[in-house]
């Protein structure tokens, strides 16, 4: 379950995102499976609490499906001082619902909160969606998950809040409601207690826009990344100044797939998303880019099959990814790597 993979990062990537020859040097960094216990175990999150890391993912026993046709996918988080020794927290369930994607994010008033999606299924068809949400003041004992509540501005009735940032006192995600005709509409919505969304904006996306990613930049202004699955599914990446009505939106060069990112100070962003590079051979992919949205591959994680949805921290000048992958595992296991920012060419 923690065998610890060694991966030395090839000199002439390194030499593609840097400047001057001296940096084209081996760079290792390493790859660690800190999850594998026979389940399906899949989208992650990552954030570090109360001084502990904490890594969350759905556990079930396929995608969707159990042998029965019923979906109820649980919610296990696991918990490690060093990033290194992790222990699993209890799995957290509701009757009636396949609760997926759970990502994790610290309130204003300091406590750890999940956010999930709600998926109600039927005879193997899905017949619902509510965003359900949970709250832990000590990062071990969660209270039970419960419907976020959207405004009627921002919902359809079939949702999912796919993740929430906060900044300052203010939490900010990206709802995407499903329409009758199969399509679905992206609202970015606020929140002050992680409960209650009232409507930002609705933004103008076609192309089955979904899993969207929301940030802060350096300079005060909101990002995006959003997930497209129709039309020409390349991912749009979105940048607005406050009060986050307005949005300007570019077209991206790849596809993205449950993607996450983060703005380092002097306005690089390192992302991590499914790369369909060959779409019968997925990866986990991590990305080097700008606040412009312009973005280069750095690297591909050890990965493979159904794989991806990456979590994202920097520790000093150490990139942490917790991703889940198919590569090793029959089922998705749970990996966590540990990149230095040399590697992607940033000092």
């Amino acid at each position: 379950m923690t065998r610890k993979i060694l991966i030395t990062a090839l000199a002439a990537i390194i030499s593609l995102l840097t400047a001057t020859p001296a940096a084209a040097q081996r760079i290792s960094y390493d790859v660690q499976k800190i999850w594998d216990n026979g389940s399906h175990c899949a989208f992650t999150s990552l954030i570090r609490f109360k001084g502990r890391y904490y890594c969350s993912f759905r556990e079930g026993v396929t995608h969707i499906f159990d042998e029965q046709g019923n979906a109820e996918g649980k919610i296990r988080i696991l918990v490690s001082d060093d990033g290194k020794r992790w222990e699993a927290l209890p799995l957290i369930g509701k009757e009636g619902y396949d609760l997926r994607d759970p990502k994790l994010s610290i309130t204003p008033d300091g406590r750890l909160m999940v956010i999930a999606g709600g998926s109600i299924y039927r005879n193997r068809a899905i017949v619902g969606r509510i965003p359900q949400v949970l709250f832990s003041d000590d990062g071990t004992t969660f209270t039970d998950p419960a419907p976020a509540l959207l405004d009627a501005g921002a919902s359809s009735g079939t949702d999912w809040l796919w993740r929430v940032m906060w900044a300052g006192d203010t939490g900010y995600g990206v709802n995407y409601a499903m329409r009758p005709d199969g399509g679905a509409t992206l609202h970015l919505v606020s929140t002050r207690d992680g409960i209650h969304y009232d409507l930002v904006a609705t933004l103008p996306i076609d192309g089955f826009p979904n899993e969207t990613t929301v940030r802060m930049l350096p300079d005060g202004r909101m990002a995006m990344m959003v997930r497209r699955d129709k039309g020409d599914t390349m991912g749009y990446w979105g940048v607005s100044e406050a009060p986050f009505t307005e949005w300007k939106f570019t077209k991206m060069e790849f596809r993205v797939g449950g993607p996450d990112f983060l703005a380092l100070d002097d306005g690089t962003v390192i992302a991590g998303s499914r790369s369909y590079y060959i779409p019968s051979a997925c990866k986990t992919a991590i990305y080097k880019g700008t606040a412009d949205g312009r973005f280069q591959e750095a690297l591909l994680l050890p990965s493979g099959g159904d794989t991806s949805y990456p979590g994202l921290l920097i520790e000093g000048d150490t990139l942490l990814a917790s991703y889940y992958s198919t590569h090793e595992t029959p089922k998705a296991s749970i990996y966590l790597a540990r990149i230095p920012l040399a590697a992607l060419g940033i000092r």
